[in-house]
């Protein structure tokens, strides 16, 4: 378990250290290398544009590689999806800005992001399975919760290549190539996972499913038709995790650095601590879902995101470190304590035959609710020279709507959850 857990993780990171990549780059240089005829806060608003193209290709990456992983198995999914994300993540690092090339450049990024998204979309179902299928009942959270500590180790690798190259170039080197090592870098990762993945056994579960032969024929079409109303709410429910998450690591390291003058490798310090301090908790919290549920958690990281929104944004508004990591600690515990626990709950969820394509649209789609629009709105709306007050009603209100959403969910620990004395260690 330990090894298809670390597998699991390292694959997860390398991917979203992919998205991330772009996420930092749209919220620093992207809109004047790509937008440069328009005005910085338009500029960075279609750089957040092609952004959000990412978490609109999720949903379809998910139905596309779920259907795989639902009729092929959920070992073919993990190193197609890894595949995708990467060629398109180093091709981002290697097109010409808009001086070069003109209006071309910037429908380059937004290709390449749709398929950096579409590679996404298959990457979570894929890995969240590997580890909830082989592991035991009482432990399905604790070992799903691995794959769910990934995107924090590839935001972490993403930024601190970024804050690296921040601090040691000039602004002109840094805008000129500095900005492009991370997205190369990319396929030296990707080749790695790729070899990590080769070696994975193929599910338990899904072997049954083929020796029984009994695979969904359309995976996609019998989710649709018997399941739509569990895809929406576990959409709505997860909208928030989102949500949170890109409010701290994409939007406020662009209000920090442009709207608040904030020297840009502090703004990326303070987030990166808090980053960190999720991806140590997510295992943590993990324990406590395979201890007391899945639901309870993720209502009380709902209702921790409602109390704490307004107080995030105004130590955000103060400009001052230690106020800001104050905030965006509190707050990625928060998003924590509800996301920890959905690696083993959205398979919980579905049954195995479609469990792959449930999960995953679920699950990309609360990205476009949370991930895509978040940035823009909150850009939109953090005008004038007081705090951004619109940001925490907007985020409040995600908040409330998940927490509806949960509510209308059911829990589903096992009811053997606690290992007799005679069960085998999970590791």
């Amino acid at each position: 378990m330990f090894r298809l857990a670390a597998a699991s993780m390292v694959g997860t990171a390398i991917e979203f250290y992919d998205f991330f990549t772009y996420g930092t780059a749209a919220a620093l240089v992207l809109g004047p290398l790509f937008f440069p005829t328009v005005s910085p806060l338009v500029g960075t608003l279609a750089a957040f544009g092609t952004f959000g193209v990412g978490f609109i290709a999720r949903p379809l990456g998910s139905m596309l590689f779920g259907h795989i992983g639902d009729r092929r198995g959920r070992r073919p999914v993990l190193i197609s999806s890894l595949l995708l994300t990467g060629i398109a993540t180093v091709a981002v690092g290697l097109v010409p800005t808009y001086d070069r090339i003109g209006v071309a450049a910037p429908l380059l990024l937004l290709v390449l992001r749709f398929l950096q998204g579409l590679g996404l979309g298959g990457e979570w179902g894929g890995a969240v399975l590997l580890t909830t299928e082989h592991a035991p009942p009482h432990r399905r959270v604790l070992w799903s919760s691995f794959p769910q500590a990934g995107p924090s180790v590839g935001f972490l690798l993403a930024n601190g290549i970024t804050l690296a190259l921040s601090a040691t170039l000039t602004d002109a080197q840094f805008l000129s190539w500095g900005w492009r090592v991370p997205f190369w870098a990319a396929g030296i990762l990707a080749g790695a996972g790729l070899l990590l993945r080769s070696r994975l056994a193929e599910t338990p579960d899904f072997r049954a499913l083929a020796a029984d032969d009994t695979r969904a024929s359309l995976p996609l079409a019998e989710v649709f038709r018997s399941h739509w109303r569990l895809v929406l709410l576990t959409a709505g429910g997860l909208s928030i995790g989102y949500s949170v998450f890109y409010t701290v690591t994409t939007w406020s390291l662009a209000y920090g650095t442009e709207q608040l003058g904030i020297d840009r490798t502090m703004m990326l310090g303070c987030i990166m601590v808090a980053i960190a301090v999720s991806g140590v908790a997510t295992p943590l919290v993990g324990l406590v879902g395979d201890r007391f549920g899945r639901r309870p958690l993720c209502l009380a990281g709902c209702a921790a995101v409602a109390l704490w929104t307004f107080p995030l944004v105004g130590l955000l508004h103060t400009g001052r470190p230690a106020l800001m990591l104050l905030g965006f600690v509190v707050a990625m515990l928060a998003f924590v304590t509800a996301f920890a626990v959905v690696g083993a709950y959205l398979p919980e969820l579905y049954e195995a035959r479609v469990r792959c394509t449930g999960a995953a649209v679920g699950y990309n789609l609360a990205g476009v609710l949370g991930g895509a629009i978040t940035p823009l709105v909150a850009t939109a709306t953090a005008r004038g020279d007081g705090p951004p007050w619109g940001v925490a009603v907007y985020l409040t209100g995600i908040a409330l709507l998940s927490l509806s959403c949960f509510l209308m969910l059911p829990e589903t620990r096992p009811a053997t959850a606690a290992p007799a004395a005679t069960d085998p260690a999970p590791a």
